[in-house]
């Protein structure tokens, strides 16, 4: 199929939230996990989403239309260890909240996760918090171009156990286009389409 994907609006305020009619699917992640990557590489495009050496790049939700299909994909800032104040964690964090919260359009959160690392503190505080919300998690394991097959199929179970999932987390490189096709038919699948 052929889609577009299009960035129709930037929000830093919660008073700038409003609320589309499209279906939408969430974007999270630490800061330098490849986000920005995933959304160029499903576009075909090389700097829809900016792309920085330093983490922590995304500052505000992103709202992506994708079409044919009709849904949105919403990218939300980097948590982790990006260089900013306290005060902007803080900011960004009361922003995550308000749009999650009671959010009927929100069919899941794709978490991703670097397929380098074990499972870390951050990520399982942010897939339970997901969780805790009612909201289901689409995990996709992010730079699978890097490790070993072995490893891979190790993270991938571990994170099907600690997430209780009938399914493996998806292996997605955006580098090599790795798991390009399954992630459109996970992420069409939450969306309903």
């Amino acid at each position: 199929m052929n889609r577009t994907i299009e960035l129709v609006k930037t929000i830093y305020e919660i008073k700038q939230l409003e609320d589309f009619d499209e279906p939408q699917i969430a974007l999270a992640g630490r800061s330098n996990v490849g986000k920005s990557s995933l959304v160029n590489r499903l576009a075909g495009r090389k700097a829809l989403a900016k792309i920085s050496s330093k983490p922590g790049k995304t500052r505000s939700l992103n709202y992506y239309r994708v079409q044919p299909d009709g849904y949105f994909l919403v990218d939300l800032p980097g948590y982790g260890y990006a260089k900013c104040s306290k005060q902007e964690r803080l900011k960004w964090a009361k922003l995550i909240e308000a749009y999650m919260k009671d959010n009927k359009r929100l069919k899941a959160v794709a978490v991703l996760l670097d397929a380098r690392l074990s499972p870390q503190k951050i990520d399982l505080e942010l897939t339970s918090y997901v969780r805790g919300l009612g909201i289901p998690v689409i995990p996709i394991l992010t730079k699978a171009d890097k490790p070993k097959q072995r490893e891979l199929a190790q993270l991938q179970k571990q994170w099907q156990d600690i997430l209780q999932q009938d399914r493996a987390p998806v292996l997605f490189s955006s580098k090599t286009g790795r798991g390009e096709e399954k992630l459109w038919d996970r992420l069409g699948e939450y969306a309903g389409q």
